[in-house]
């Protein structure tokens, strides 16, 4: 919501006498220490440079803006012609604007401006001379690859664009930034592609960023419930990625990229379901290696899910489904666990959430300790004392493993795979299949902006397939591109 004390100045023009315009700037921002005023007179005429300190380059700021100020000599010195030989006759700086009120002066002023305010003048001037510190571009952390580029977004938004300017040359690629938050008033940068981008979601999605009303804006789960259409839905109709290599693949198919400053993680919309199987490696692989891995993690998936649910459902309700060798020794594991199956299988997978958790947040130094003791204290101590069935944990430790190969999916996979445990210790089979309907019926039912998440498989659309079930080499792909904008025509 937004803040009331904003209101008091959003509109308020700025001060032309310059000691009551610093006053009523100090006033506003209740004389913060990290205001920097500098009063020097300019060819007969008072002048005033703000900056924030630590937003700045301080060796930029002396080259381009002091020294040339402090050389300026006019014939005959007014507010009004030192304004209009600043701002006609020298350039001090590429990123300039000119300023009327105190709420665009203070949201330039705290993004790394310097502002000239000058004795005589209701205006300002605003020159760029951005220096912050900011943490260099590296490798993604949470989307490895093997031969494809080592760059990551950061936190900076136009470090963000300039990394994806850098593969998309055309000028067909348009950057929009819009300011959200009353009190953060942090940029949103909308990219897209201008011939590709369907029209009418691109006017969705700039309807849906205008009724952002929050306070601050810090990552992008602040952003992402404004731009999901559907909040029952249990799977993401809106994606999210680390690389700009990934990201500028997303906008040539005619997808909408939303980044935010302040995090290195930029939102895709709409996102597909097929999208959390593949990786920017199964398009420098073989096409028969890519075809075979993206198999793998469709197995995989099922596996971390169901795995757990068909073991427990099998030896409570099924066990004619096993051959009698197996059937014994689930049993005599079983038979000397303290515990009935399903609490053993809900309390393992508790468990192992709370040593990810941990390894997750412990400082690195420490976070190996984590699976030490998880691993060969804990895990072995506990098969050894008969706490717990080793066949048991032989399968929650293949359905944990298998569902490291699609992260993207990590939060769906660690839920569903407790429902169906639950589901098959309860039900069985039955159980099992009517927990499945119910998810595909939602994942079916899930769409952004009209784009249902499970194309192009639902609507089909063969042609697309060569990139599902297979994955063909680029020359048949370059025949025919797959862009969202397709989806619509399909239909």
């Amino acid at each position: 919501m937004k803040n009331a004390h904003n209101t008091v100045y959003n509109d308020e023009p700025i001060i032309s006498n310059l000691e009551d315009n610093l006053l009523r700037i100090k006033k506003i921002c209740d004389y913060s220490s990290d205001l920097l005023v500098n009063e020097i007179n300019v060819s007969g005429i008072n002048i005033a440079l703000l900056c924030c300190e630590g937003m700045i380059s301080t060796s930029t700021l002396t080259e381009l803006v002091l020294l040339p100020l402090t050389n300026i000599q006019l014939g005959e010195s007014s507010p009004q012609n030192l304004y209009d030989h600043i701002d006609t006759k020298m350039l001090l700086s590429i990123d300039r604007m000119n300023l009327f009120t105190y709420e665009k002066l203070f949201k330039t002023l705290n993004s790394g401006f310097v502002i000239l305010v000058i004795d005589g003048l209701d205006k300002a001037l605003a020159f760029g001379v951005q220096g912050f510190d900011k943490r260099g571009v590296s490798e993604p952390a949470s989307e490895g690859n093997i031969m494809g580029a080592r760059e990551g977004f950061i936190e900076s938004v136009r470090a963000n664009m300039s990394l994806i300017r850098r593969r998309i040359k055309s000028p067909t690629l348009k950057f929009e930034i819009m300011t959200r938050g009353t009190q953060s008033n942090t940029d949103l940068c909308l990219c897209y592609m201008r011939d590709r981008v369907p029209k009418k979601l691109l006017n969705d999605i700039k309807a849906s960023i205008n009724k952002i009303d929050l306070e601050v804006i810090l990552s992008s789960g602040y952003v992402k419930p404004f731009v999901e259409n559907k909040s029952n839905s249990f799977f993401d109709s809106v994606g999210t990625t680390e690389r700009p290599d990934v990201l500028c693949s997303k906008l040539m198919e005619g997808r909408v990229a939303i980044l935010i400053d302040g995090t290195p993680f930029a939102l895709v919309i709409p996102k597909l379901f097929n999208e959390s199987f593949q990786t920017l490696d199964d398009y420098d692989f073989k096409p028969y290696y890519s075809t075979f891995v993206r198999w793998v993690k469709y197995i995989a998936f099922f596996v971390s899910i169901l795995l757990p649910s068909f073991y427990i459902a099998s030896a409570i309700h099924h066990p004619e489904l096993l051959n009698g060798k197996l059937l014994l020794i689930l049993a005599e594991a079983e038979s000397n666990a303290p515990f009935s199956i399903i609490a053993e299988s809900i309390g393992m997978l508790i468990a192992y959430e709370i040593i990810r958790e941990a390894g997750i947040r412990l400082p690195r130094s420490v976070g190996g300790a984590v699976s030490i003791v998880a691993g060969l204290i804990i895990g072995d101590a506990a098969v050894e004392s008969g706490f717990v069935s080793t066949p048991l944990l032989t399968v929650i430790a293949i359905s944990v493993i298998s569902g490291f190969l699609t992260p993207d999916l990590h939060q769906q996979i660690t839920l569903l795979r407790l429902l169906f445990v639950l589901s098959g210790g309860l039900w069985g089979l039955f159980g099992i299949s009517l927990l499945a309907a119910v998810f595909l019926f939602n994942i079916c039912s899930t769409e952004d902006y009209g784009f249902p998440i499970t194309a192009p498989i639902s609507p089909f659309m063969p042609k697309a397939m060569r990139d599902i079930i297979t994955r063909v080499d680029f020359k048949k792909m370059q025949d025919d591109t797959f862009t969202i904008g397709s989806l619509k025509s399909e239909k």
